[in-house]
């Protein structure tokens, strides 16, 4: 779906339109007009009863409504009740678009920005309009909400106390390795997005770069087929099958299995020699680095070390 044509900045009603509002339950909530500044606004990745009433009363109190494509937005703002004028912003247009975004802020207007699913500047072209908003002096306000990349880590029972987001891998599978064998060392859980098309061939390589991680393919989350499929890479990449899979795909990749530590014997060998050329700090830092041993540990450890006699000394 091509994005909608994009509407001009100043073509927007007067700031004092007379209705402002949003509709829940068919209860009809009157909000005031917005102050001045950039709204970032969290829309739903799917269920549009996950859209929060802050966000709601932001929208229908903004001036203007700054989106990816307007037929999909249009539809949460049918949804709610909400008449504030949109204008597409896009990949395909935000250089152009932008400077008349900048314009309407200086202006006095309250412009809010929203991408077709989730929150603003994760994987889309928010960030640029966010960075000049902030440049030129005015206020950037964040209002939280849902995420794919948070539904997935919650649903997909890897670790979360420290997770890399790399958006999506290269198209082509030369570059897609090359981005894998770079991602490959990192500690941490690995989340990304791919397309449907794309997800046999990602996995595959995922598979082949990572080894038998385990992950979870979490599929239309929040929607009415959403799935998750729970396994390790090399589980995951046969079941993939070679047909189409449609809908939007986050994928949550576990950490690294850790490395086994050394022994007593090992850690104080890699001690010594480390001790031999570089001071007692440098050594424990350098020791702890390579082994993930604690380096309180190693500290005491390097000053018996450095106590007890060489055995040069001890022939003599």
């Amino acid at each position: 779906m091509s994005p909608a044509p994009a509407s001009s900045p100043s073509a927007v009603s007067p700031q004092d339109r007379p209705t402002r509002s949003y509709s829940v339950g068919g209860s009809v909530i009157d909000v005031p007009r917005l102050a001045s500044g950039l709204y970032v606004v969290a829309t739903p990745i799917g269920n549009l009863g996950d859209m929060t009433l802050r966000g709601l009363a932001t929208l229908a109190g903004a001036d203007l409504i700054a989106c990816e494509d307007t037929r999909v937005t249009r539809k949460l703002l049918d949804r709610y009740v909400i008449t504030t004028p949109l204008t597409a912003y896009h990949d395909h247009n935000a250089a152009k678009a932008r400077p008349g975004l900048l314009r309407r802020l200086a202006d006095g207007a309250s412009v809010a920005l929203v991408s077709d699913a989730g929150t603003p500047l994760v994987s889309d072209p928010g960030y640029k309009l966010v960075c000049a908003a902030r440049d030129a002096g005015h206020a950037v306000t964040a209002l939280p909400g849902a995420s794919a990349l948070l539904a997935a880590m919650v649903v997909a029972g890897l670790p979360t106390d420290q997770f890399l987001f790399a958006g999506f891998l290269p198209p082509k599978q030369a570059a897609r390795r090359t981005r894998i064998a770079e991602l490959a060392p990192i500690p941490a859980t690995i989340v990304l997005f791919e397309t449907g098309p794309r997800l046999a061939a990602t996995l595959a390589d995922l598979a082949a770069g990572l080894g038998p991680r385990d992950a979870a393919v979490c599929r239309e989350l929040t929607k009415l087929h959403e799935e998750i499929r729970r396994g390790d890479l090399n589980t995951l990449a046969q079941g993939a099958g070679t047909g189409e899979v449609r809908g939007e795909i986050v994928l949550v990749i576990g950490p690294p299995a850790a490395s086994a530590q050394p022994s007593n014997d090992d850690a104080d060998a890699m001690l010594r020699d480390a001790l031999a050329r570089s001071s007692l700090k440098d050594a424990v830092a350098e020791i702890a680095d390579a082994t993930g041993l604690p380096r309180r540990q190693l500290y005491q450890r390097a000053l018996e070390l450095t106590k007890q006699p060489s055995k040069t000394s001890q022939q003599t």
